[in-house]
């Protein structure tokens, strides 16, 4: 017996629908695999959880058969006050949950120690990412929890996603989602690059009218209120660079219209979210926004960056040469001025273990160039 679709057409929204699809696709016959709810923090994935976790408790415990995994997404260069929102969020749900005895656990994902932002700008000589080359979403966002889903499949054969994307969001996301269409008589979307992966859009029919008026006129079930939620984003008026599953989702993360991200971000021409937060008097935040500037002024200048690859080979590209990565000095001038900006903060920009790997990378890059040279 298949679950009941019960699609939300509703021009306000009746959240009880909603969480009765919610409770009917997690009691469905058909299969027990685990639920992977992605969780940034951010006003569609707390509705999410939030309608998740009631509907837990709206089920007697003899029923509460499915594990559930919260999973959130650290880049390490989250926007700072974005990123201490979502650390408490999740600690708020995973203990309330531990108290209610719910199959509920969780875990918060993080670029490994090779690919973090700074090891790679800095250690390898990566240009700041652009529209063009984009390399920090791949590795900050979307290999990091993708191997938690795929860890997740191989111990239980499948995984199903629960997404906060709305058709409401803009018209990209509503085309996106149209054209992933569901497994006949089932809520489910096969993923379009992890096998045995399901996606599962609960709220894809909200507008985000009603996600606003739900969370202001409901407290999460998990304790407290959403009043932080909602006055982070009037201070930043942001929306949030969402957890990324695939390069196709990519292109929410990095735009304007998705302010709330990383701190270092120098995709976007203007980092609204930091500049809303200075403009209301959180000061503090000013060197951060000012590094980011000149990371974007300096990408481009021929003295910072090196004539050759990585690998020694020249790139020449319709007549045009095309500069290797950062000069190991210039590197050493991004790192210095990185760590003044820290003492300035105050508050830990790079980790130690960072910036010993990026030295070591350094002397590996100055001993291959070495090498290079005495062949030539």
């Amino acid at each position: 017996m298949s679950p009941t679709v019960i699609p939300i057409t509703l021009e306000t929204t009746d959240f009880q629908i909603v969480r009765n699809g919610i409770i009917d696709e997690y009691l469905s016959p058909s299969q027990s695999y685990p639920w992977i709810v992605t969780f940034s923090g951010g006003k569609d994935s707390t509705l999410v959880a939030h309608l998740v976790f009631e509907a837990l408790l709206e089920l007697p415990p003899s029923l509460r058969n499915r594990k559930i995994y919260f999973v959130s997404n650290d880049t390490l260069v989250e926007s700072p006050l974005v990123a201490q929102h979502m650390h408490r969020s999740l600690k708020k749900i995973l203990d309330a949950a531990k108290i209610l005895k719910l199959p509920v656990e969780g875990t918060i994902t993080k670029p490994s120690l090779d690919k973090t932002f700074w090891t790679l700008l800095i250690g390898k000589g990566y240009p700041s990412p652009n529209r063009n080359m984009r390399w920090c979403t791949d590795r900050l966002k979307i290999e990091p929890t993708s191997q938690f889903i795929k860890n997740t499949v191989d111990e239980n054969g499948a995984a199903i996603i629960l997404l906060g994307v709305r058709k409401d969001e803009s018209s990209t996301r509503k085309t996106s989602i149209e054209s992933h269409k569901n497994i006949a008589n089932s809520n489910l979307t096969p993923h379009g690059s992890l096998t045995n992966a399901f996606v599962y859009r609960p709220i894809v029919d909200v507008s985000t009218d009603d996600v606003w008026e739900f969370l202001s006129l409901n407290n999460p079930p998990w304790g407290g209120t959403h009043d932080g939620l909602i006055r982070l984003y009037r201070e930043a008026a942001g929306g949030e660079c969402p957890i990324v599953l695939s390069q196709e989702e990519a292109p929410g993360c990095g735009t304007n219209s998705s302010r709330f991200g990383c701190w270092t971000c120098t995709v976007v021409n203007k980092d609204k979210s930091l500049q809303g937060f200075v403009d209301i008097g959180k000061t503090e935040f000013q060197p951060l926004l000012d590094f980011r500037d000149w990371l974007i002024e300096i990408r481009n200048k021929p003295e910072y960056r090196q004539v050759e690859r990585r690998n020694g080979t020249l790139t020449i590209k319709g007549g045009k040469h095309i500069p290797g990565p950062f000069t190991v000095e210039a590197r050493q001038m991004i790192l210095n001025r990185l760590l003044e900006v820290q003492t300035i903060y105050g508050s830990e920009l790079i980790t130690q273990e960072e910036i010993d790997l990026i030295k070591q990378i350094w002397a590996d890059d100055l001993i291959a160039l070495h090498s290079r040279k005495k062949i030539v």
